[in-house]
């Protein structure tokens, strides 16, 4: 039987950006920066081992916790996550703005911006194209909207499309997606349909951006009396005599008093689109993070997060950056600390899921013991 040890999810992921940028063939992008590209990987990580930030280059756990809480609340403004300074969407954005207000014949002071300094009508800067969004509800509705992107399908997924009377109407009611995850989770946790996807072709053409991570799928299983037992020690609720105990007394111990949970729950999401470099840390982070929060809702033990991984590349011009990053000695995987601070009405009943989700907020995600190396500042090619 072989004894050794599994590679850490960091070490598979360098092991895949050396690879890509070794072995991948070049090919042409819709942002004409070009890419080195490899097709068809996985990884995996045991959450036991800690939770998967890297840590040779650092990345935002605000930035990760911001986008997801957008998702996850169904949101799909640009302007939410720039009060809360995450700029991610920013890019995909500005080039539409860009886009739009380029092609016009003549200026539109609603989009353009006189500048005396140089005589002529120009287009906002990404600056001032932020500034815009923040403080002008018009230019925000239309610049800012990034149209049924990822939180719209998770949470209201729409089908059924009709015209009447020149009015466009949906036949059938949205599904929620993450609420009837949960439901299923808690009541069928052997179903092999507990699935989310982002990707519906009916509403692609109206996405500022295809989805890249465009659907997971979750997985129980029971956990051993071992495994139990290992978790009544981590959290000390068992005295000095358990071992004397029969299966009998430290199972009810187990399901009484020390409300242990009976079962682990994995996660698995599927990506058509990696930018490894630059996007792939935070899809590793935030699917951890939502399998976190999944976990508790449940009442059950984060257990493995795997990726999927489609078309896996490496912009030219980021090629120089990823040099530099496998060089560098990984440390070891933090863990996460989530602060609940849920306030309740009336009779303090229990939260739904969706409820939390609305109460939730980025400072309440904190890493402990995150030593990382230096940022490095890829370029990202929108």
């Amino acid at each position: 039987m072989s004894t050794e040890k599994a590679l850490t999810i960091e070490q598979q992921y360098l092991i895949l950006l050396r690879d890509v940028i070794e072995n991948g063939i070049h090919k042409g992008d819709r942002t004409g920066t070009g890419t080195r590209s490899l097709f068809g990987r996985q990884l995996r990580h045991k959450m036991s081992d800690g939770f998967p930030m890297l840590t040779t280059k650092h990345v935002s756990l605000r930035n990760v916790a911001t986008e997801l809480i957008w998702f996850l609340r169904g949101r799909t403004d640009l302007r939410w996550l720039l009060v809360r300074n995450c700029h991610i969407w920013v890019g995909d954005a500005y080039k539409k703005y860009c886009a739009y207000a380029g092609s016009l014949e003549e200026p539109d002071y609603d989009v353009h911006v006189d500048d005396p300094r140089e005589s002529r009508i120009r287009l906002m800067t990404r600056q001032e194209f932020i500034d815009e969004i923040l403080r002008n509800d018009w230019f925000s509705g239309k610049f800012g909207d990034l149209g049924p992107v990822y939180g719209k399908q998770w949470r209201s997924w729409q089908v059924g499309l009709e015209f009447a009377d020149g009015v466009s109407y949906y036949k059938y009611p949205p599904i929620d997606q993450i609420q009837n995850l949960i439901r299923d989770l808690k009541e069928n946790p052997d179903s092999r349909r507990m699935m989310v996807t982002a990707w519906n072709p009916t509403e692609l053409p109206n996405m500022i951006l295809p989805p890249c991570h465009y659907g997971f799928q979750v997985y129980t299983r029971e956990l051993t009396l071992e495994e139990r037992a290992d978790l009544s020690r981590e959290k000390r609720r068992y005295s000095s005599n358990w071992q004397n105990w029969s299966v009998e007394e430290m199972e009810s111990r187990m399901n009484n008093d020390w409300k242990i949970p009976t079962r682990a729950i994995s996660l698995m999401w599927t990506q058509r689109s990696v930018d490894v470099p630059l996007g792939m840390p935070y899809n590793i982070a935030s699917y951890a993070l939502l399998l976190e929060l999944i976990a508790r809702e449940v009442g059950m033990v984060p257990d493995e997060l795997i990726c999927s991984l489609g078309d896996c590349h490496v912009y030219q011009d980021q090629v120089e950056h990823a040099l530099t990053q496998i060089t560098r000695e990984p440390y070891k995987a933090p863990t996460i600390s989530i602060e609940e601070r849920y306030e309740y009405s009336g009779s303090k009943r229990e939260l739904s899921f969706s409820e939390k989700i609305d109460q939730l907020e980025p400072d309440w995600f904190t890493t402990i013991n995150y030593e990382h190396h230096t940022r490095i500042n890829y370029p990202l090619s929108n």
